[in-house]
């Protein structure tokens, strides 16, 4: 039992870290094809369809027993997921990204911890227990380091596909209206594919439904804690790839990362320990054990 939980929490830690990993990567990939002259409209475009092309047929095939019934409430929300998760966050970020670092973009993402927590505390996705050390420890580690449609349907795959979807059309009607050249819609370089590639298998494919699946296992707090640790990675391949300078404050930044991320991974780990000593209790085969033993 025991194993079975380290298990399941290394697979967890191991994803998230893998995570942040393909991210860093995206960042330097987008600051290389904006470099390159790709368009910001026709790169998440291509993105998207890589993704749905990619993910689609697994979702069809593999979640046909586990995949709820749609229905309008869904799929509306299935939309809004998509305008806010993909077409606002992937068009805001290339055109920040644009006038900005790839180092400095990550690092403005590192507010991404706070807000949700307090979003999912609001929404009450997150339990915090001041009173107690470790309920502290998880308000202290989220500062530093600074999902309900997943409950409503639970196939991740086919979750991703419609966001994946959703985000497509409404980057194409943006298209429609912004990008009117066709000869912006050509890929001439195998730089150009390389970095639609990456960005649609790895950064829209594997990534978002590994996000989905982390966030499913772990709690959208316990993945975004994570997140600062983006910053650092991309600093350091910004610094091999493009060439950027690596600031002292990168380091010290660091040690503040790891220490949040601690706090908070142990902070997680005393409530879930907490959670099984409190649901033994309740067991009456548990609690009768108990009394004869005290007899």
């Amino acid at each position: 039992m025991a194993k079975a939980v380290v298990s399941e929490k290394m697979k967890l830690v191991v994803a998230l870290i893998t995570l942040q990993f393909c991210f860093a990567g995206f960042h330097i990939v987008s600051r290389v094809a904006l470099n390159i002259g790709v368009s910001k409209v026709v790169y998440p475009v291509y993105r998207n369809l890589l993704a749905l092309l990619l993910i689609g047929p697994f979702a069809y095939f593999l979640e046909k027993k586990e995949r709820p019934p749609l229905t309008i409430s869904l799929l509306a929300q299935f939309f809004f997921l998509a305008l806010i998760g993909i077409t606002a966050n992937q068009g805001f970020y290339l055109l920040g990204l644009y006038y900005a670092t790839p180092t400095f973009a990550s690092a403005m993402q590192n507010s991404v911890p706070a807000i949700t927590f307090i979003m999912a505390c609001a929404l009450r996705l997150e339990h915090i227990d001041l009173v107690r050390k470790h309920g502290v420890a998880k308000v202290l580690g989220t500062l530093v380091s600074i999902a309900p449609v997943l409950k409503k349907y639970p196939a991740k795959l086919t979750l991703t596909s419609f966001t994946c979807f959703f985000g497509l059309v409404q980057f194409l009607v943006i298209a429609l209206f912004v990008e009117t050249d066709l000869n912006n819609w050509i890929i001439v370089s195998w730089e150009e594919l390389f970095t639609i590639l990456y960005a649609g298998i790895i950064a829209s494919g594997l990534v978002v439904y590994l996000q989905t699946w982390c966030i499913y296992k772990g709690g959208p707090v316990f993945v975004a804690v994570f997140q600062p640790l983006q910053t650092l990675l991309v600093a350091a391949m910004a610094f091999l790839v493009l060439g950027d300078q690596l600031y002292s404050g990168s380091v010290l930044g660091a040690v503040f990362i790891m220490l949040g991320l601690y706090l908070v991974l142990w902070g997680k780990n005393q409530e879930r320990r907490q959670m099984v000593e409190e649901t033994s209790q309740q067991d009456p085969e548990s609690l009768t054990k108990h009394l004869l033993e005290e007899h």
